[in-house]
């Protein structure tokens, strides 16, 4: 297979431009997570008096040493509810990732009880139905470390109908056959008793460990019947009593310490062995030269290809085709892939030849890495007559129906239905992630004050009314702000319209991470039930 040629002059001013400015983005993303932790970290003297691990340590005790930890969504609700996206950044509430635990991938939900007790919030919650949708997709064992006073009272109406959408998907979990297991370090109440109630294992610390549906407040308030949290649902008295645990640790270490003992056990399976690979030819740090931080400015997503694959090795399929639009053949750690990138809109000759390519992966069985960068499906009278909505619809069937791993990376503008036909979010790829630089909306934020400037011209013409210039001009800049403002990769992430956002860097290891989490999931046989596991 053919080596990329890369024609990128790395000491050029527009490569230390583009470096430079991907940096500030890194930064900026970087720094918001670090609040994250830092408003999480603030309660890490109370849980250590309490003789308790602050949360992400207890991720850290639970996963394999020096395994990697792909953590998903870390800005969810950014600027959202009581997260202002400046001083107060909390992530949704909820760590989620997928690690490695006793030798099998896992994955791991931990209600961050650091920040406001691990209360459940409207986007917490929408986060946790996203990694309950890749565990079951995946098939993952779902691992929840359980720290919870239940849903934040104040934003109940935005949660509550919802909410029920993380039971029901641990019950889904249990019948398909994928294990869900809950280790309880502390207070499980309300609706967040059925985290613990609804796993197939329970592991409980003596002491701490609290499930009850009404703690004691709401019993007395609900009732007037008067309960220490203890004789309400301690851990000694589930363990022993009502039989909801399996388990009974001494303290957080040696609850995380059953829980591994319990996944090494259930014979689940190591991670699929990687085939042998090469590094690309050329540095990953030269990405952030080699992409321009504005959508805009066109580069060659070949120079990102290079960066990314064996040996930087690419089997370019129909380049004379439909040119604007990439596809071709290559490998990422040892496992074959089929990229398609954009160098441009996607005409109808692109449109056909990725549809084609499409079905070619499928006929073959390899995962496609969709490299999106474009402004969408292009149109004009040329276009129209090429008949663009008929191939653009022919490369949306295929992209919907593929029946192999879908992998997405964003890393540019990504507008109107070519956001589709490259494999977005309702598209179902099985990870979608993004460089902090990515753009996506119905369309540029231009275009949409210039239509708008448009229709109200026409509007004003068809009705013999002077035209307002100064209002309409006014109009627009409020447009082109807004558009602006709502199409940025935090905007984006912070709704979980991705997966999280990633250091271009660390791309090929990010994707090498996910193909080889899909090999995994497409290889092993699981043994559903009608019903989830319950307890008798």
């Amino acid at each position: 297979m053919p080596a990329i040629a890369s024609n990128v002059i790395v000491e050029s001013e527009a490569f230390r431009a583009n470096r430079l400015a991907y940096l500030e983005l890194i930064a900026q993303f970087r720094s918001l997570e670090r609040k994250v932790r830092a408003a999480s970290a603030r309660a890490d003297d109370k849980f250590r008096s309490r003789g308790q691990l602050p949360p992400r340590e207890r991720i850290n005790w639970l996963v394999d040493r020096d395994s990697p930890f792909l953590e998903l969504s870390t800005l969810c609700g950014l600027g959202m509810h009581e997260d202002d996206g400046v001083d107060n950044v909390y992530g949704g509430g909820l760590i989620a990732g997928i690690g490695v635990v006793s030798g099998v991938r896992c994955l791991i939900a931990a209600n961050d009880s650091g920040i406001k007790g691990g209360t459940a919030h409207p986007m917490g919650v929408e986060k946790a139905i996203r990694a309950q949708e890749i565990a079951l997709h995946e098939k993952l064992p779902y691992v929840q470390l359980v720290e919870s006073a239940g849903a934040n009272l104040l934003l109940q109406a935005e949660m509550f109908v919802r909410g029920g959408a993380t039971f029901a998907n641990m019950a889904r979990l249990s019948a398909a056959g994928i294990p869900v297991i809950s280790i309880v370090h502390g207070s499980s109440t309300a609706g967040g008793a059925y985290q613990t109630g609804l796993a197939d294992y329970v592991v409980m610390v003596r002491g701490r460990s609290k499930v009850f549906l009404a703690g004691p407040p709401l019993l007395k308030a609900a009732t007037g019947e008067i309960a220490k949290d203890e004789a309400l649902g301690g851990a000694e008295l589930h363990c022993v009593t009502t039989g909801l645990g399996e388990y009974l640790a001494e303290d957080d270490a040696d609850a995380l310490r059953i829980g591994r003992e319990v996944l090494a056990h259930l014979g689940w399976g190591g991670p699929t062995p990687r085939p042998p690979a090469r590094a690309p030819l050329y540095d990953a740090e030269e990405l952030l030269g080699v992409v321009p931080v504005d959508y805009r400015k066109p580069y060659d997503v070949r120079e990102v290809i290079a960066r990314i694959v064996d040996g930087s090795e690419f089997l370019d399929f129909k380049p004379g085709y439909g040119a604007e639009t990439v596809c071709g053949h290559a490998a990422i750690e040892g496992r074959p892939v089929g990229l398609i990138g954009n160098n441009g809109p996607i005409d109808s000759a692109g449109a056909s030849k990725a549809g084609q390519f499409i079905q070619l992966c499928c006929q073959a069985g390899l995962p496609i890495v969709f490299l999106q960068n474009t402004t969408g499906y292009l149109v004009g009278v040329a276009a129209e007559t090429s008949g663009i909505v008929k191939h653009g619809s022919k490369m949306i069937q295929a992209v919907t129906n593929a029946n192999v791993p879908k992998l997405t990376l964003q890393i540019g503008g990504s507008f109107g239905a070519g956001h589709y036909g490259m494999c977005g979010r309702s598209f179902g790829p099985r990870f979608l992630f993004s460089w902090p630089n990515a753009r996506f909306a119905v369309m540029g934020g231009e275009q949409a004050a210039k239509v708008m400037t448009i229709v109200a011209e026409d509007a004003a013409a068809a009705r013999g009314l002077p035209f307002d210039g100064d209002k309409v001009m006014a109009q627009g800049a409020k447009i082109v702000a807004g558009y602006d403002r709502q199409s940025t990769a935090l905007f984006a992430t912070a709704r979980l319209w991705d997966d999280g956002l990633i250091d271009p860097r660390d791309s090929r290891a990010t994707l090498a991470f996910c193909l080889e989490t899909c090999a995994e999931s497409d290889a092993r046989v699981l043994r559903p039930n009608a019903f989830g596991v319950a307890r008798f």
